[in-house]
């Protein structure tokens, strides 16, 4: 185990936009009654979020919206930009917590889902080149699974995906690998829960990975049920970059926990959970969206180098044959 960070704040890394929640039901020009969750990328100069909306059925779907800066002035579109599609069976309850990645060698980006079977969520996907025409793939994996992301192009011939099924009562974030986004095999566990810590009872993917230089950084949520209830908070990990099954680095601390009132105050208090981020490599500046006690929307933001620093030195170090 590493010695600790001394008297530097690993919360302190991200820095609340003040503006914060930067998007609300109230916004919405449809009734819903939360929106929270929203996958990000950037498309034509400007952030694009694909925002969860849940209805006043207590089912959810996603909506577009835009802005120039990625803070303030959003567009909202007025009507929901995917519903979950009837004739599907994987789709009779919902569409979740969309994850979004650009594939280079498909020139188009990839949305990871959840879809609400009649029996448990699992993981499906979708591809789409302007945000306008969207293309169903299906389900990924059997359920119950969730919290997935492709890694935006292939290691050794093979897709990868990040995901998190459940698997005899426990909740690991997992890897996998295809050579055709179909057939998925090389199952892994790369960021298993640990007992008694602040990442005790669940571990789920948040944004998708990023690539850095030093590795892949993966920015996760860890939940520990407390007697007030789960606690969601975030954590860091780093993933080698050619392999990216071996995890190097993992943070010891949380560096993000709900402490806004935003976000202990909602459907579900006491969470934060990031799903989208975007990096703007002039600035080194990354804004992490994340769904706010299943309520709002919020962004956060840091600096890309201080968190790579932050993870590798606070933590502990993995072993180098972890696959």
């Amino acid at each position: 185990m590493s010695a600790m960070l001394g008297c530097e704040r690993p919360d302190h890394l991200f820095r609340r936009y003040s503006g914060n929640p930067i998007l609300t039901r109230s916004l919405w020009s449809y009734p819903v009654n939360t929106v929270f969750n929203p996958g990000a990328t950037q498309f034509q100069g400007e952030t694009v979020l694909l925002v969860r909306a849940e209805d006043m059925r207590g089912f959810s779907h996603l909506t577009l919206a835009k802005s120039k800066d990625g803070k303030t002035n959003w567009r909202i579109s007025s009507r929901p930009t995917l519903k979950p599609d009837s004739s599907l069976g994987e789709e009779q309850y919902g569409l979740e917590d969309p994850r979004i990645v650009w594939l280079k060698e498909k020139e188009a980006y990839a949305i990871t889902y959840v879809s609400f079977s009649s029996g448990a969520p699992l993981v499906s996907l979708m591809t789409t080149e302007d945000f306008e025409t969207f293309h169903r793939m299906g389900p990924l994996l059997p359920p119950a699974d969730k919290d997935a992301s492709l890694f935006p192009h292939r290691f050794k011939g093979r897709f990868a995906l990040i995901h998190r099924p459940v698997i005899r009562g426990e909740a690991h974030i997992w890897i996998c690998f295809s050579p055709d986004l179909k057939h998925w095999g090389d199952h892994q566990v790369v960021i298993p829960t640990r007992a008694r810590w602040w990442d005790c009872h669940r571990v789920g993917l948040g944004a998708p990975p990023i690539e850095t230089p030093e590795g892949w950084l993966l920015i996760y949520h860890g939940v520990r049920v407390a007697a007030s209830g789960s606690i969601y908070r975030v954590g860091l990990a780093l993933l080698d970059l050619d392999e990216p099954g071996k995890v190097i680095f993992r943070s010891d601390q949380w560096i993000l926990s709900p402490t806004a009132p935003y976000e202990q105050t909602g459907d579900v208090p006491g969470v934060v959970f990031p799903t989208g981020a975007v990096v703007d490599r002039d600035t080194n500046e990354l804004r992490l969206y994340y769904g706010a006690a299943d309520t709002t929307v919020g962004l956060a933001t840091a600096d890309l180098g201080e968190l790579i620093q932050s993870v590798k030195r606070g933590v502990e170090r993995q072993p180098s044959d972890r696959g």
